[in-house]
């Protein structure tokens, strides 16, 4: 049998890797069409289905997983091996982030920081997956929200996650108007939120926890549809509730804010620290996120 070429086994491993195609193709500078060309060309060579195809991405087949766990260790000992040689380009910046963050925060304000910088290329990448900067070489920084523990690369703080009920203005009208103290939230149908903050917000403001609430999530996007839709009240993380509420279809019940252990955090390894176009992009970021923590208040 003819060896496979490489840059087909790379396109793989990336794309096994990632689990989404179009996040691999990127990272390799190729369209999601050459990619799956290189896939389908190999899966021929080795006379096996490599992937499994869904609504969510793809995943390897056990004869990918086999493929994977046999080359990868020679695969990443080439890129170690290659990395010092790899130029950089200063001009390009490719950032890791949730697509909640993206849309909700960084790109309505990304625009003027591009007006001011021309000359930059910014590429941004959706994840929920924290990205491995080892095997990612082609991404320079991520924007991350957690307890900002990551050992091995330079975190910096933005500014914090907040909380705050809020309901459809449906349900407002169902329950005779907003409730007349943060407490009497207890009386009305309640959305259990992913990190059970309820009882935080209760021990702040007074008044017992609901025995039991209308329904659970697992994500926040989901309970803040479900809020949408007048289903319950959401315990909303703020700034990805906001164009919910800018829009009307969510209204804050109070005007307290709990502060959580979770923030948002510029992260990046040691080896973009003096990346040209990160350093820009990193004052121009803090400065955006001292202006967004101050309206906040």
């Amino acid at each position: 049998m003819n060896r496979p070429p490489l840059h087909a086994l790379i396109g793989f491993a990336a794309a096994a890797r990632s689990g989404n195609l179009t996040r691999a193709a990127e990272s390799l500078h190729l369209t999601v069409s050459a990619l799956s060309h290189q896939i389908r060309t190999l899966e021929e060579r080795l006379g096996v289905r490599l992937f499994e195809r869904g609504s969510r991405g793809v995943r390897p087949t056990p004869d990918g997983e086999r493929l994977l766990e046999r080359i990868a260790p020679h695969l990443d000992a080439l890129e170690h091996a290659l990395r010092p040689f790899s130029p950089r380009r200063d001009e390009v910046l490719t950032i890791s982030l949730m697509a909640s963050m993206a849309s909700v925060w960084l790109v309505p304000r990304l625009g003027g920081f591009l007006a001011e910088h021309p000359q930059l290329e910014v590429n941004l990448l959706s994840s929920s997956a924290l990205v491995d900067f080892d095997r990612e070489p082609g991404i320079d920084a991520a924007l991350r929200s957690g307890r900002g523990r990551w050992p091995g690369l330079i975190v910096e703080h933005l500014f914090d996650e907040t909380l705050a009920p809020v309901a459809s203005p449906a349900l407002i009208e169902r329950m005779g108007g907003p409730p007349e103290t943060p407490a009497a939230l207890a009386r009305w149908p309640l959305l259990g939120d992913p990190g059970h903050q309820w009882q935080d917000w209760f021990a702040r403001v007074g008044g017992a926890v609901p025995a039991r609430f209308v329904a659970h999530f697992d994500d926040s996007e989901t309970m803040h549809r479900a809020a949408v839709e007048g289903m319950g009240v959401a315990l909303a993380r703020m700034v990805r509730a906001r164009l919910l509420v800018e829009h009307g279809q969510l209204v804050p019940l109070s005007e307290l804010r709990l502060r959580t252990d979770y923030a948002h955090y510029l992260v990046y390894p040691p080896r973009s620290a003096d990346h040209r176009g990160l350093l820009a992009f990193r004052d121009w970021l803090h400065e955006q996120a001292r202006a967004y923590a101050a309206r906040q208040g």
